[in-house]
């Protein structure tokens, strides 16, 4: 039986063109690419297993990956080289290492931290459209963290999930939840155990949304233990989101 190695990646892509991470019939993907790249480089089909999915036009500075290869006389760190030269220009291998036999960049997953971008109150130039959503106010960024407070801990976040999602538990732990200036931009942090489809973009829009609605943190709190998807707020889009960095039980 041929010895095998299971590789770790770490994976940064612009999503502006993507259907998402996920492997699907009908659009583009991430995953798609990777193992594309993969099967040129062993000759035969690879699968590749991701941290976690994101939507259509998210981007990512530190998705994590894992595959099996059986190719002895690949250093683990030459796959950086070896993938990128294959890759298309969105998406780029940061780094490769070997991972212990059973590591799953999935189920070993302990965070995941999300940013979202934000131009306020200014004209964006042409290339920032990409990467953060336009908001042509500067919202009051002391309303918005005595809000944010509320999603911290064990919570139930079905306000926030669409009819799309799978999860049979909407629970989740969210362990930060926090807007910072960063330059001239607004940046919302999140990082929980585990997210809903589409759960961080309802988050950012609905806090966005009641803040110019004049709530407060206890409004905001019965918004969200009401469970309701009728009360959150319009879904930010989708360019402003990065899936920023993925925490380990172990490394």
């Amino acid at each position: 039986m041929t010895e095998t190695r299971n590789i770790r990646l770490i994976v940064s892509y612009d999503g502006t063109d993507f259907s998402g991470w996920q492997r699907q019939e009908n659009g583009r993907s991430v995953q798609e690419e990777i193992e594309k790249a993969l099967g040129r480089i062993h000759k035969n089909k690879v699968q590749l297993f991701g941290s976690g999915r994101t939507d259509a036009g998210v981007h990512a500075t530190g998705q994590v990956a894992n595959f099996r290869t059986d190719i002895a006389s690949i250093p683990p760190s030459n796959f950086v080289a070896a993938l990128n030269g294959l890759l298309p220009r969105d998406v780029r291998i940061l780094e490769a290492r070997q991972a212990s036999d059973d590591f799953h960049a999935r189920f070993d997953a302990k965070t995941r931290l999300y940013r979202y971008f934000l131009i306020c109150g200014r004209a964006a130039l042409p290339h920032e459209l990409r990467y953060a959503w336009q908001l042509w106010r500067r919202p009051d960024l002391s309303v918005l963290n005595s809000m944010a407070v509320g999603l911290i801990g064990e919570t139930d976040c079905s306000t926030f999930a669409t009819p799309k999602d799978p999860s049979e538990s909407r629970h989740r732990y969210v362990s930060l939840a926090r807007f910072h200036p960063d330059g001239d931009k607004l940046v919302f942090e999140i990082a929980a155990n585990a997210f809903l489809y589409r759960m961080v973009r309802s988050v950012v829009g609905s806090l966005l949304h009641y803040e110019e609605a004049g709530a407060d943190a206890a409004y905001f709190r019965r918004v969200v233990e009401s469970r309701d998807r009728k009360m959150a707020g319009p879904t930010a889009p989708s360019q402003g989101l990065f899936l920023w960095k993925i925490d380990y039980y172990r490394d």
